[in-house]
């Protein structure tokens, strides 16, 4: 287990999100498109309908918060997340679609927001639980959140050699700075990648009917520039490496991510098409 400063990790954390909410925005049919059938299982299996109370951890820029609204049809949602600038984007896009009235946002992490006993039919996390210091607190409060019987179902990433989308990237920009590997059970994306972990944790927090299944989720990208463009623009973990950078040495670091993302090029065309795995559970309280 790594020795974790919680208090101090969830700030870089913030502040991290809050960095590249606006990207988040700019990127965001890029990252729907690829994650639709993600949200797709995510709602089904939380058994989200008609009248539905459902509370979204990590909504970011207000998926799959957003999906699930079009759905609750006099039911609420509430959405949360660590960083306040992608709540804001999250709130601006419920408004323009005229679901200001049934989602209610709400700045906090997973571990230790105050949330209503007792009171959520459904609960979804996409691609959030991997970034929690302490797993078990985080589904302990989303567990005692929720009605006996209601659901929580969640997607965290499998294995670097399976997400070439982050460890694509990833991997070329420690190799370029030296950078360690991060010891295990340290949060990032692929720190949920084994299952049986996965499901122990659920088991452990009061979790049963636990179900898993492993979806394809494929980006799809107009070249390699574009592609290490996308990665630099959302991804915290990435610019975090980069932030101690000289703009020159940043510079050929994005190079050589395009020239690594060059090899998925389709000669003809120049398109990048990266295929992912992700891991999907629920369970019921």
């Amino acid at each position: 287990m790594s020795t974790l400063d919680g208090h101090q990790y969830k700030e870089g954390q913030r502040q991290s999100w809050d960095s590249v909410a606006a990207e988040w925005q700019r990127w965001w049919k890029t990252t729907e498109t690829a994650a639709e059938e993600v949200s797709r299982w995510l709602i089904s299996h939380a058994e989200i309908e008609p009248g539905s109370k459902v509370l979204d951890i990590a909504t970011g820029i207000g998926e799959p918060a957003i999906s699930a609204a079009k759905k609750v049809n006099g039911g609420r949602v509430l959405a949360t997340d660590i960083s306040p600038q992608m709540l804001s984007i999250a709130k601006q896009r419920a408004i323009s679609l005229g679901l200001q009235d049934v989602i209610e946002f709400k700045e906090g992490d997973a571990e230790t927001i105050d949330l209503p006993t007792s009171t959520f039919n459904a609960v979804l996390c996409r691609w959030g639980l991997m970034f929690l210091p302490d797993l078990k607190a985080g589904l302990s409060n989303i567990h005692k959140s929720l009605v006996d019987g209601g659901h929580l179902a969640a997607a965290v990433w499998a294995s670097p050699d399976k997400v070439p989308v982050i460890s694509l990237a990833l991997n070329t920009v420690m190799k370029e700075t030296n950078s360690p590997q991060p010891p295990p059970g340290t949060p990032g994306p692929f720190n949920l990648s084994d299952e049986n972990i996965l499901k122990g944790t659920f088991i452990k927090s009061g979790f049963t009917d636990i179900t898993i299944e492993r979806i394809n989720v494929v980006f799809d990208f107009d070249s390699a520039e574009d592609y290490s463009s996308y990665i630099h623009g959302i991804a915290a973990p990435v610019r975090a490496m980069l932030a101690n950078e000289t703009p020159k040495r940043r510079e050929e670091i994005l190079k050589a991510i395009t020239e690594s993302a060059g090899k998925y090029a389709d000669n003809n065309t120049g398109t990048v098409k990266l295929s992912n795995e992700a891991v999907c559970i629920a369970g019921r309280k």
